[in-house]
C-alpha cells in the first residue's frame, strides 16, 4: 500500500517583533492537517513569531503577500519556544547548545550567537530551566521564554 502525503507548505508570519524591535517577517514550515478550513500544524522551531513547533495554526492565502499568511493559533501543541542569545563569543554556540539537548531541548540555530529551542509537551523543562539559568548567572547567556506553555509553568 502506497502512502500519499501531503507536502509540507510554507506559512508567512508578519507581526512586531520585540527582540529585533521592528515589524517582522517569518516564514516556517506547516504540514497541511484540514485544507478546508485552512489548518496547518507548525513543524519547526519559529525563530522569532509567538507560536511553538507542533501548533496548529490557521492559515489563508493573502493577495498581499501572495501566500499562506499565518491568522491565528487553532490549537496550542502544549510545547514551548524559548530564544538565547549567547553573550560571551568564547563559549562555542554548538556546546551550549549540545548541554542543553542532551537534557531535553531540541534545537535551532539561525546565525552566530542566536538560537531558539523547542521544548516538548511531555519533556520536563525544570532541568532545561535550571541550565539556562546557571549559563545566565555565568554570563554565558541571556534567554526568553515568548511561548511558554502551561505543561511548562512551574
Amino acid at each position: 500500500m502506497e502512502i500519499s502525503e501531503t507536502p509540507s507548505v510554507k506559512v508567512l508570519f508578519r507581526f512586531f517583533s520585540n527582540v529585533l524591535d521592528e515589524i517582522t517577517v517569518e516564514t516556517m514550515w506547516a504540514e497541511p492537517v484540514d485544507l478546508e478550513l485552512g489548518h496547518y500544524k507548525i513543524d519547526n522551531i519559529p525563530f522569532y513569531a509567538s507560536v511553538a513547533c507542533g501548533d496548529i495554526v490557521l492559515a489563508e492565502f493573502d493577495q498581499d503577500e501572495q501566500m499562506l499568511t499565518f491568522r491565528s493559533i487553532v490549537e496550542p501543541s502544549g510545547n514551548s519556544t524559548i530564544q538565547v542569545v549567547m553573550l560571551k563569543e568564547s563559549t562555542p554556540v554548538k556546546d551550549i547548545m549540545n548541554a542543553l539537548h542532551n537534557i531535553g531541548a531540541e534545537y535551532e540555530g539561525f546565525r552566530d550567537g542566536y538560537f531558539v529551542l523547542n521544548i516538548s509537551a511531555n519533556v520536563s523543562y525544570t532541568p532545561i530551566k535550571s541550565k539556562l539559568g546557571e549559563f545566565a548567572e555565568q554570563g554565558i547567556l541571556d534567554y526568553s521564554e515568548p511561548v511558554l506553555s502551561s505543561n511548562h509553568v512551574y
